[in-house]
């Protein structure tokens, strides 16, 4: 019996990254899971609503989570920062009963409540606990042999702890374990666990590509072939902005930036025009051309 999530997509999967929902798509039912989409969901708020009007922040999560908990289904995000910003409004919902009332009477405008009866999970984290990684191994088709994989966590995915508690902060597996899952070799790097440089792109973007080049350059030089990661706006740092990122660490990266299913759907065999990769700058091809390629170097 299959797996059943209501799905989150959230702003990006559905805006600037639409090969993140594309490739979400094409894998799910292959891992065994059935999603009911969350149409009428709005914008988690990224942490900017909630600068502005915390409760208006909440509200707009709790109104999300009324929509899984009136179809009796928990929550699977696909977006790192999704996955951080409405965990901890979950949390508060949850463990803040004067807040969850205060909520609830701002939700009653529109005949709606929340009970606190909903999980808020990452694909990540069902595919490594309600999956498990025997399943997930059991559905690739073209294992990534012979490839080295920079994992990049991102800061939501991980931090804060005590809103999350599905990894080590410090030193997280749960990438590492799914590259492995697909055949690859993840590569250990410092620049895993740190900031892509997102979130003052706008406000700092010399700073924000230089960490992001600063990460990517960690990761070629341990040897990466390509970098995934389970967040879209850590994508986007990565990927849109890679080539001003090289200019601020001198050097030409060239390196892929793959999103989580579309590691997976590569994995199981599907065609790159499934996974939306055309839509990247940092071309994939020469990853999918190896992938697909009989490898006699390493034959016995």
């Amino acid at each position: 019996m299959p797996l059943k999530f209501a799905l989150y997509p959230g702003c990006a999967a559905k805006g600037a990254t639409p090969e993140l929902y594309q490739s979400t798509m094409a894998i799910v039912g292959r891992l065994g899971i059935e999603v009911v989409e969350l149409a009428a969901s709005s914008c988690c708020g990224a942490g900017v609503i909630g600068e502005a009007d915390p409760d208006a922040a909440l509200a707009l999560n709790a109104r999300t989570f009324a929509q899984a908990e009136r179809l009796g289904l928990d929550i699977m995000t696909i977006c790192g920062t999704c996955q951080g910003v409405m965990s901890a409004a979950n949390r508060r919902l949850k463990n803040e009963p004067g807040t969850l009332e205060r909520v609830n009477t701002i939700l009653a405008q529109d005949g709606i409540s929340y009970g606190g009866g909903v999980q808020v999970k990452h694909l990540l984290w069902i595919a490594v606990r309600d999956i498990g990684l025997t399943r997930v191994g059991e559905t690739v088709q073209s294992p990534f042999r012979h490839f080295r994989i920079a994992p990049f966590y991102g800061c939501y995915m991980l931090r804060p702890s005590w809103e999350l508690g599905f990894d080590d902060p410090e030193n997280p597996s749960s990438l590492e374990k799914i590259i492995r899952a697909v055949g690859g070799e993840p590569v250990a790097y410092a620049g895993r666990t740190k900031c892509c440089g997102f979130p003052i792109i706008l406000e700092k973007e010399a700073i924000a590509v230089a960490m992001a080049g600063t990460n990517m350059k960690d990761a070629k030089d341990h040897g990466a072939d390509f970098m995934v990661t389970p967040c879209p706006l850590c994508h986007m740092s990565l990927d849109i902005y890679q080539e001003r990122a090289g200019r601020a660490v001198n050097t030409a990266l060239n390196l892929p930036i793959l999103h989580l299913p579309q590691l997976l759907g590569l994995a199981m065999g599907l065609p790159a025009q499934d996974l939306g990769l055309s839509r990247h700058l940092i071309s994939v091809d020469r990853i999918v051309t190896r992938l697909h390629t009989p490898d006699t170097t390493h034959s016995s």
